[in-house]
């Protein structure tokens, strides 16, 4: 191969990878919005997962305390998996917290110490408000990208099985 013919390669080869940044399957609005709100439950739940965390008192203390933590640190994984997904489909994820505050499916989280009963039954209405939030956008983004769609049965999968978790600290057997 000639020099000449080595750069005219090498300048085409450039140009294909510049334009391959911005092409390729761009997420429709329905499944931008759908992303953002299950990144905003997740960001929603990291909060409230911490505000558990330093808040909590009573029996089972510690590991009431030490769950918190693992539960935080998935959905602060999860988040940051759904939203770079959503850049890679070339959409903008918001996780301002004014944006989070205002479009939360989670209710507000006590601002007080919590008995670890309370914080048990809390945490699990939190979990399971996530997990409702999946559920609800779950077909309408298999739909439109089943790849995606894996994504959000990696959450299902993950948050299923701390509400499970988490709630048997209060059950009684059967």
């Amino acid at each position: 191969m000639t020099p000449t013919s080595r750069k005219s390669t090498t300048n085409s080869t450039k140009l294909t990878a510049d334009q391959n940044a911005e092409n390729g399957f761009h997420a429709s609005k329905e499944l931008s919005a759908s992303l953002q709100r299950v990144l905003v439950d997740l960001i929603e739940l990291q909060v409230q997962g911490k505000q558990a965390h330093w808040n909590v008192v009573g029996p089972n203390f510690r590991d009431t305390h030490l769950q918190l933590d693992e539960i935080v640190d998935a959905a602060r994984r999860l988040g940051d998996t759904i939203a770079e997904r959503m850049r890679a489909l070339h959409a903008v994820p918001d996780g301002r917290s004014s944006t989070v505050s205002k479009t939360t499916s989670l209710e507000a989280y006590p601002l007080r110490e919590v008995l670890t009963t309370d914080t048990i039954d809390l945490i699990t209405a939190r979990l399971e408000s996530v997990i409702a939030t999946v559920r609800d956008v779950h077909d309408s983004v298999d739909e439109e990208d089943p790849t995606t769609a894996d994504i959000l049965h990696e959450v299902l999968e993950t948050l299923e099985q701390f509400a499970w978790m988490v709630s048997a600290e209060n059950r009684t057997p059967a």
